[in-house]
């Protein structure tokens, strides 16, 4: 790649840091937050709620707008929109103005990545040169996680407004090179009245629905009916949005897609794997903190092993890749993230760092290993007009899978807290770890089928050639190029 190139791959990747990071940051500062706002727990969890239903609820639609309405024109304009409501949740004074700007930058987020990851599949030629960006991509995003835990820890320090204003900082600079790298002025796709609306409200209710219903899974059986209430309309609003795209003649989302195999496998993979790398995360940050009375600093520098995935993403994982092919490194990731929080479960009351350290360097090093190659799977072999949407897929499937983890190790947690003291909330942490494992399970078995069907494509794909060549040596004719037929 030339110097072009790589300056508009560092801005591409600085938009999945910032994402990173933002949500790394409000995590850590959300107690400090609460304490000098005086919020409510309600109130204090909508403010991280409120951004994943933002997300979760829009990134399909914001990944089909990528390619109908143009790439560039949705990246600029939606990098603004994240730009602006970070810094007015800076100044917010009170709750509601916290999760409206919240839920504002989730929304912006939903429309922002997905066209972030189609510039990349379509400025960078398929093959070595696409799989090395998209692995760079992943791990930068994973990296802005996992330094915006400690970044987020000082600037809590600081004053928590600063965790609002520090993305500003961040998203002005990617904004201006952004103007200036990305090529050309992509015209929309779509003419005047032609945009399919009923099916971008449905897609989008639907998608908001399922997100609120996923949230509310954390509060177990508290207020069930409302859950269900919430999960039954996600489900009706999602078969109107089927029964819509079957009749509209352009539609927001061409169900065929969902035919492809690989991509569907990718997908779940990718909602299985990041809802047990989040949920692991979720509860060992309150094992340290709750349970051991580490600070949300010590807990950040504890962690920040997990961000090796930043290193090794764009080093090794490109050579295990054109070695061993995605299917297979993505189930070694898998198999690595089963073996490292499998040796978690036992946990003591003073586990030393040094107990903890093998599962969160070998968490790390899952991750690095599975989540770049899902990426270049989930949108290889994709027409470059649907690009916009593959990536909007990919990024609806890692926000619920984020969602589903928190919430799913939240809910077990809660479900077996049922005593006091110590050993019963150590107890409970136990039960809570058994979710990320029996994710990463089910993951582990649904990419050993795309590395199965990948195995026996090289196997035909093998005796083909061998054919053909047997064939071509027997053919004097056609090993003469087809000569003597001319004579």
């Amino acid at each position: 790649m030339g110097t072009r190139a790589w300056a508009l791959l560092l801005v591409l990747c600085g938009t999945i840091f910032l994402e990173g990071i933002d949500v790394a940051m409000m995590a850590v500062a959300i107690p400090a937050i609460r304490s000098d706002l005086g919020l409510g727990t309600d109130t204090a969890a909508w403010v991280m709620s409120a951004y994943v239903l933002g997300y979760a609820g829009f990134t399909l639609l914001g990944g089909r707008a990528a390619d109908l309405l143009g790439r560039r024109r949705m990246f600029l304009l939606w990098l603004t929109v994240f730009l602006a409501f970070s810094g007015l949740g800076g100044f917010a004074t009170e709750g509601w103005m916290l999760v409206v700007a919240r839920f504002v930058t989730g929304v912006a987020a939903a429309f922002m990545t997905p066209a972030a990851l189609s510039l990349i599949t379509t400025s960078y030629t398929e093959g070595p040169e696409r799989n090395k960006a998209l692995l760079i991509f992943a791990g930068t995003g994973a990296a802005g996680f996992s330094l915006g835990l400690v970044i987020g820890g000082l600037l809590t320090e600081l004053g928590w407004r600063w965790v609002f204003f520090a993305p500003v900082l961040l998203a002005a600079a990617l904004l201006a090179a952004a103007v200036r790298l990305i090529p050309g002025r992509d015209a929309p796709r779509t003419r005047r009245g032609t945009f399919d609306l009923p099916g971008a409200i449905t897609a989008a209710g639907a998608m908001l629905l399922a997100a609120y219903t996923v949230v509310r899974l954390e509060h177990g059986l508290r207020d069930w009916p409302l859950t269900a209430a919430s999960g039954l309309g996600a489900l009706l609003l999602a078969g109107a949005f089927v029964a819509a795209e079957r009749r509209c003649p352009d539609p927001l989302v061409r169900l065929g897609i969902l035919r492809q195999g690989p991509m569907v496998r990718a997908d779940l993979g990718a909602l299985l794997f990041l809802g047990a790398f989040f949920g692991f995360q979720f509860i060992v940050t309150l094992y340290l903190q709750e349970l051991r009375g580490w600070s949300s600093l010590q807990t950040a520098l504890a962690l920040i092993v997990m961000g090796i995935d930043a290193v090794l993403a764009p080093t090794l994982t490109p050579r295990l890749v054109a070695r061993w092919g995605n299917a297979r490194v993505i189930v070694g990731g898998f198999v690595l993230a089963v073996a490292a929080y499998a040796l978690f479960l036992p946990v003591g009351m003073d586990w030393s760092y040094a107990a903890m350290f093998p599962t969160l360097f070998l968490a790390g090093l899952a991750f690095a290993l599975a989540y770049g190659p899902l990426t270049i799977a989930a949108t290889d072999g994709v027409a470059e007009s649907e690009q916009g949407l593959a990536g909007g897929l990919l990024t609806t499937a890692t926000q619920f899978g984020s969602a589903i983890g928190i919430s799913a190790v939240t809910a077990v947690y809660g479900l077996a807290s049922t005593g006091s003291g110590p050993e019963a909330t150590l107890s409970a942490f136990r039960a809570a770890l058994v979710v990320p494992v029996v994710l990463v399970v089910l993951g582990t078995l649904i990419s050993s089928v795309s590395a199965r069907e990948a195995r026996r494509a090289v196997r035909s794909a093998s005796q083909v050639s061998s054919v053909s060549a047997s064939h071509t040596s027997a053919n004097p004719a056609q090993r003469s190029g087809g000569i003597s037929s001319w004579k």
